[in-house]
C-alpha cells in the first residue's frame, strides 16, 4: 500500500480535494485574487502557466512524489488556492507541506488554519509521520510567521538553494512539527478555529 495517496480531507470551512485538470479555471482566478503570480517570493502559476503547471503536479502524483490538493471553501464551494505534500519519503515517514497558496481575500479567514490543520491530522493520524517539514522563502515574512504560528520550529536555513524564475537567489527557511509535538500543535491549531467561531 502506497505511503501517501490522493485522498479528500474536510473540514469545518474548507474541503480539500486531489488536484484534477478540471480545477485549471477556478485555480487561475483564484490566482488572480491578489496576483499571487507577481510576488517575488512566491511560485504561484500565472495564467498562462497554470496548465502546463497543473499538468507537472499530476505527473508527480502519479510517481507518488508529489500530492497536490486544491481548496475549496465548502460554504460556496468557491475554489481559494492549491496545497502539497512534497519531498515525500516513505522509507523515513517524513513529508513536507508545502506549494501553498490561497486567493488574497482568502487569508487570514481561518481556510489556510485548517487546510494545514487537515493535513498534518492526516500526515500523523494516518500516515504515521515522524516528522513534517514546511519550507519557505527566507524573504516571505507573511509565510514564515503564518509557520510559527502553527507551532513549527524552525530547523536552519538553506542558504542560495533555489534560483527564482526571475533569476534572483532564495534562501529556503526549513521548519518542523515532530510527531510527539503533534497533540500540542493541534490543541493550539483547534483553539484557534474554535476563537473565530
Amino acid at each position: 500500500m502506497p505511503f501517501a495517496e490522493p485522498v479528500t480531507l474536510t473540514g469545518n470551512l474548507v474541503e480539500l480535494s486531489p488536484l484534477a485538470a478540471t480545477d485549471h479555471d477556478a485555480l487561475i482566478e483564484a490566482a488572480r485574487d491578489g496576483k499571487l503570480w507577481a510576488l517575488q517570493y512566491t511560485s504561484v502559476p500565472s495564467p498562462d502557466e497554470m496548465r502546463s503547471a497543473i499538468e507537472r503536479f499530476l505527473a508527480m502524483q502519479q510517481a507518488r512524489t508529489r500530492i497536490s490538493f486544491t481548496v475549496r471553501r465548502r460554504d460556496t464551494g468557491q475554489v481559494i488556492g492549491l496545497t502539497s505534500y512534497l519531498n515525500i519519503e516513505p522509507e523515513h515517514r517524513r513529508l513536507e507541506i508545502g506549494g501553498t497558496w490561497n486567493a488574497a481575500s482568502a487569508q487570514r479567514t481561518g481556510t489556510n488554519t485548517e487546510s494545514k490543520l487537515l493535513l498534518l491530522d492526516n500526515a500523523f493520524e494516518q500516515l504515521c509521520c515522524i516528522a513534517v517539514e514546511f519550507r519557505t522563502h527566507w524573504l516571505n515574512r507573511q509565510s514564515r510567521a503564518a509557520i510559527e504560528r502553527l507551532g513549527a520550529k524552525q530547523d536552519g536555513v538553506l542558504r542560495s538553494h533555489q534560483i527564482m524564475p526571475d533569476g534572483t537567489l532564495r534562501d529556503t527557511v526549513v521548519y518542523s512539527i515532530l510527531a510527539h509535538e503533534w497533540p500540542g500543535v493541534r490543541a493550539e491549531l483547534q483553539r484557534r478555529l474554535a476563537a473565530r467561531g
